[in-house]
């Protein structure tokens, strides 16, 4: 089979891709490893997305069905679901080579772009060297939503959380409303890792208590847990003569993503490190050309809406490249001060028309700030922010004519000494 944009993953970001992709002329084909398209969204039940893109509050499936409702009403699309993508290859014409997996064999498809939207899967409890048996009642925060909201099943009565990301907070509150008592979140940074909304709507306004600088310690229990001990953290360390004991029988963990960038590995693709993943240009394109990358598998992101806007960026450029509408400029790299932690995208093209969105998280909270995008000695973006957290994505557009040479994103005071 033989194809001009081929999208691995069909959550959102993926969908975004290909509808954007099949605009361009290009023909496409998605590839989804669960037998429907959706993603994580399947299993998002609360509501809170499409606010910025549809202008109304959606739920999960209900934001999923909109963008699958546009995609099969392209007619340059093939979708390919319960399939697996095993192997990427590259031949000798430049075209790529992509073996895929379903229950109906195994075949070869062949692309000339690829776009990467597989998204992110979650750190596990040996990642973070969890002391304690391998008992029952262990579980990530996306897998206790879905065995809650998916299959109709709880997974525990009195909960412990550790980590405050905001698929943790948001089960901190459905657990909640499913009659479980959750205990607390214990989060090991200084701040928050979710959304403050999250904060508000999932813990203060159901009375959960949010522990900053503190961390479990040990799992207690054979079989199934029975008890967590917690204790504070000071210069990244527990101090264990502080420790508390905490009886619960679940413990649920929200420790962070891991993009799934594997199928990359053998292309030895400019990384970013801060993300584990790779750099882009203001395509989406990695250092390969012709492999884009959008959505979570890029950095992680706070809104679908933003996801979806990704997903359209990178499918359009991906569309034109295969059309051999796309080359690479000479590059400008977008670089920051100490405050912020990274930019995506790393390149920007100067001149030319339209905006580039420039995505980036800061290191911790700053207060009566502004963000400031310096091309040279030129200010060409400005963003007054009176709060920006490390848990809050910030995005600033910058005007591709406004930009000449070397390009800087700082962050300085609003009040002058």
């Amino acid at each position: 089979m033989k194809t001009d944009v081929l999208v691995i993953g069909g959550g959102p970001a993926g969908i975004a891709s290909a509808i954007s992709a099949s605009k361009t002329g290009a023909k496409t084909t998605i590839v989804e490893r669960e037998y429907r398209l959706g993603g994580i969204l399947n299993q998002c039940i609360h509501n809170g997305f499409g606010l910025h893109y549809f202008g109304v509050e959606l739920t999960g499936p209900e934001y999923a069905q909109r963008f699958i409702k546009m995609l099969e009403d392209c007619e340059n699309v093939t979708i390919k679901c319960n399939s697996s993508v095993t192997d990427i290859s590259q031949d000798n014409n430049g075209e790529y080579n992509v073996q895929v997996t379903s229950p109906n064999g195994f075949e070869i498809i062949k692309a000339k772009s690829i776009i990467l939207s597989m998204g992110c899967r979650e750190r596990p409890a040996g990642a973070i060297n969890l002391v304690g048996d391998r008992c029952a009642g262990i579980f990530s925060a996306g897998c206790a939503q879905s065995i809650v909201n998916l299959q109709g099943k709880m997974i525990g009565k009195r909960i412990v959380i550790l980590g405050s990301g905001d698929i943790g907070l948001i089960m901190a509150r459905r657990l909640t409303c499913e009659g479980a008592k959750v205990l607390g979140v214990y989060e090991i940074m200084d701040h928050c890792g979710g959304l403050a909304r999250n904060v508000t709507q999932c813990l203060l306004d159901f009375d959960i208590p949010l522990h900053l600088s503190t961390t479990v310690t040990k799992v207690l229990g054979k079989k199934r847990v029975r008890g967590v001990t917690v204790a504070p953290v000071e210069m990244g360390k527990p101090i264990y003569e502080k420790e508390e004991l905490i009886k619960c029988d679940t413990l649920l963990l929200s420790v962070g993503l891991i993009p799934e960038t594997e199928l990359l590995d053998k292309f030895n693709l400019e990384p970013l490190p801060v993300t584990s993943s790779f750099a882009v240009d203001e395509y989406l394109q990695t250092s390969k050309d012709g492999i884009f990358v959008a959505g979570n598998v890029l950095h992680v992101n706070d809104l679908v809406d933003n996801v979806s806007h990704e997903g359209e960026r990178a499918g359009h450029y991906a569309g034109l490249f295969a059309q051999g509408k796309l080359t690479r400029q000479n590059a400008i790299e977008i670089k920051h001060d100490e405050h912020i932690r990274y930019t995506s995208p790393k390149y920007i093209y100067p001149g030319g028309e339209g905006e580039v969105p420039i995505s980036f998280r800061v290191d911790k909270e700053y207060r009566k700030v502004s963000i400031l995008v310096k091309s040279g000695n030129e200010i060409i973006a400005r963003k007054p922010a009176p709060v920006v957290t490390a848990g809050e994505l910030q995005i600033l557009n910058v005007e591709k004519s406004k930009v000449k040479s070397d390009l800087n994103i700082v962050i300085e005071s609003m009040i002058k000494e």
